[in-house]
């Protein structure tokens, strides 16, 4: 039986190139020599397009960047929840809130579409305050008592 030396294998693979499957996106190509160095920012981006990440990082920026887009007396009573098939749910601080949010939400959805590029909001869903629940999880049976069981 004869012995491998691992270390020797794996530079003579790398030195040759590795060998990609069939279901890997090709790399995308290069200038200049192989192994000249490049900058992070561009090897970012080309990994952003290529595995068409634009709307998530987008998104994630409507989150993050919420105050800068709907003004500071807007974002310390309303936070966004979630973005689901192009429909952003907001929750108030109160119901108050969640009634002037409806009354203005075509132009807060347009200034929504406006600042923050990349995010494609079609409509607005504003929620009022949530009480506390026991409903754990998505998924609950109906009928059921559930965790208030041993209550009268």
């Amino acid at each position: 039986m004869e012995k491998r030396d691992l270390a020797l294998d794996l530079f003579k693979t790398f030195k040759t190139g590795v060998t990609r499957k069939a279901n890997k996106p090709a790399p995308t190509p290069r200038v200049g020599q192989p192994g000249d160095p490049e900058l992070i920012g561009g090897v970012l981006n080309d990994l952003i397009s290529d595995r068409e990440w634009d709307s998530g990082l987008a998104e994630g920026n409507l989150f993050v960047n919420w105050q800068k887009i709907v003004g500071d007396e807007i974002s310390q009573h309303a936070q966004p929840i979630s973005i689901l098939d192009n429909v952003l749910t907001i929750q108030s601080s109160s119901t108050a809130w969640a009634t002037q949010l409806q009354l203005i939400s075509p132009d807060l959805l347009a200034t929504i579409q406006k600042d923050a590029t990349g995010v494609l909001i079609e409509r607005l869903v504003i929620i009022g305050p949530q009480t506390p629940t026991w409903k754990k999880g998505l998924r609950t049976i109906r009928n059921a008592r559930g965790p208030r069981d041993t209550y009268n």
